[in-house]
């Protein structure tokens, strides 16, 4: 039976806009919605409590924090977040700490996702008065090749089925998410990349032993650090696709971890309980194009980028500012205030030219991830070759100057253009 012709479903409701998903781009969508007045429906399939405990990544781009200023979505952050300035390689048994900041004068902000998707979630409920679903069951997406686009769901309080017609549907429900499926086969292209290796990734109740992000490279495997709080730091270790996490005792992990982030003059690491462990298959995806009819796709629903480069959460800001603006721009052209077409160049677009102007970026920090791999896992591939051209981009990288801009460039996302 059609869902829309069930006979259990109430009465159809009218929204300007669907947002099916709950993640940063969903939530940053909404709330520029809401701020222009445009009338919205936020769907999400978990509660309100996991998605604002869910840990995720935690590093966000300086052009990315200012756009979520502008838009008045930053203020707790801009209030927490720590400052960093550089990271550290360590190889050949010594540290060699990159200093992007002297070069560029930018910085990272480090705030873990739960608590900017906690920011968002507040702002777009409690201060915008965003109408937001949490719970919500099979999802499904109808009509987004006609002017009639709707929603379904199954509400979790009566265990009806909802329409909410609307003028278009914002697919933000990530990798797994229903609305890539509604795309049409012959229309779209899925472009993929396997790194054939696992990283485990480690949550640890413990303090950075680093006052920034550390990779090591190392012919056992790749190891990194990434501080989350001074009380919290993410962990990843290189190992076989497909691992078992429980192959990893407290004790295994943090011998590996001693092992391959060694360094002459640093400090041990401190040690603290495993919070989360979680094999990650590295691999990335592209969706091309990310629009279909009224149906346009922000996020990992669209795209996915291995944690290599930390790269996933500033891409999906990305892509929600340009969605945002251009959806206010449409519906409601006397509310552009001065935030669309302002971030990092990439240009109002508009709806038309949407996937066109987030695929630049895409593509762009998808090539530097597949550069950032090769210098993190040549060393354990087992080639002297690979191992040698691997040693030679990091050095590179601390004897010219024109180098260490290029990667500081790509690191921080920091390109005039893309």
């Amino acid at each position: 039976m059609n869902p829309l012709e069930h006979p259990n479903t109430p009465a159809p409701q009218r929204a300007s806009v669907v947002v099916v998903g709950a993640g940063p781009a969903g939530l940053t969508v909404g709330n520029i919605l809401r701020r222009a007045g445009v009338d919205c429906v936020v769907l999400e399939t978990e509660t309100r409590e996991f998605i604002e405990r869910r840990p995720r990544a935690g590093v966000i781009e300086e052009w990315a924090v200012r756009a979520l200023e502008q838009r008045g979505l930053a203020e707790n952050l801009l209030r927490k977040a720590q400052r960093h300035t550089a990271c550290e390689f360590r190889f050949d048994g010594r540290q060699h700490r990159f200093s992007y900041q002297e070069l560029t004068g930018r910085h990272h902000f480090v705030y873990p996702q739960h608590l900017l998707v906690t920011d968002l979630v507040r702002e777009y409920t409690d201060v915008r008065d965003g109408d937001i679903r949490f719970g919500v069951r099979d999802v499904q997406v109808h009509n987004v090749d006609t002017g009639r686009p709707s929603v379904s769901y199954t509400c979790p309080q009566s265990g009806q089925r909802q329409v909410v017609h609307c003028d278009f549907v914002a697919g933000c429900d990530g990798a797994r998410g229903v609305t890539r499926r509604v795309l049409p086969p012959e229309q779209y292209r899925v472009a993929r990349h396997d790194y054939g290796i696992g990283w485990l990734s480690l949550l640890a109740e413990a303090p950075p032993s680093a006052d920034c992000v550390l990779f090591g490279v190392h012919e056992d495997g790749f190891a990194g650090q990434m501080p989350r709080s001074p009380e919290v730091t993410r962990y990843y270790l290189q190992c076989p696709p497909g691992d078992d996490p429980a192959n990893w005792s407290h004790e295994r992990v943090w011998a590996e971890l001693r092992r391959r982030l060694a360094a002459a003059g640093a400090p041990e690491l401190v040690e603290g309980r495993l919070i989360e462990k979680r094999m990650l298959d590295m691999h990335d995806y592209v969706v091309e194009p990310m629009a279909s009819g009224r149906l346009f796709l922000a996020g990992d629903a669209a795209h996915l980028v291995a944690p290599i480069a930390a790269k996933g959460m500033n891409l999906a800001l990305h892509d929600a500012f340009l969605l945002g603006d251009a959806l206010v721009a449409h519906l409601m052209p006397d509310a552009c205030g001065d935030t669309a077409g302002s971030d990092r160049g990439d240009g109002d677009s508009g709806l038309e030219g949407y996937s066109e102007a987030c695929l630049r970026r895409v593509w762009d920090y998808q090539e530097f991830s597949q550069w950032l791999s090769d210098v993190y896992h040549g060393q354990a591939a087992g080639e002297p070759y690979r191992a040698g051209t691997t040693l030679a981009r990091l050095r590179r990288l601390f004897t010219s100057p024109l180098a260490a801009a290029a990667f500081a460039e790509q690191y921080l996302g920091a390109a005039e253009r893309y």
